[in-house]
């Protein structure tokens, strides 16, 4: 049987250990609006966002198709990469694959989730400053 002493160890190393590794659900940006009521781009308006802002934020970005690009970013032993599908209205960041975030299916490390909305972020400020 543990002593109180102990058990409170047990109990507080747990809680530590799991704050730690926290997950949530894969936030994908789906069908973000490129264009506004004053300004109109190009597909290649949208390509040269998603290439600066990703390789602003280490990303490294690929072309794989007309309209999409896969982008991949590694930091220390973790690696996230995602498929970037984009048009002159609009692009998707989603989740393709990963190395160490804990990716179950659906819940993935939080840490993920903010790299993905700093790329959304820097994305849309590339297109606001053209």
């Amino acid at each position: 049987m543990l002593g109180k002493k102990t058990l409170a160890a047990v109990i507080i190393l747990s809680t530590v250990t799991m704050m730690g590794c926290k997950s949530a659900p894969v936030q994908d940006v789906v069908d973000a609006p490129v264009t506004t009521s004053t300004q109109k781009y190009t597909q290649d308006d949208v390509r040269r966002a998603i290439l600066d802002a990703g390789a602003r934020l280490g990303w490294q970005m690929k072309d794989v198709d007309n309209g999409h690009m896969l982008g991949t970013l590694m930091l220390r032993s973790h690696m996230a990469q995602v498929d970037i599908l984009y048009t002159k209205q609009n692009y998707t960041i989603k989740y393709k694959n990963s190395t160490n975030l804990d990716y179950d299916g659906q819940n993935i490390h939080s840490n993920y989730n903010g790299w993905v909305q700093n790329l959304d972020k820097a994305i849309r400020a590339n297109l606001a400053a053209m």
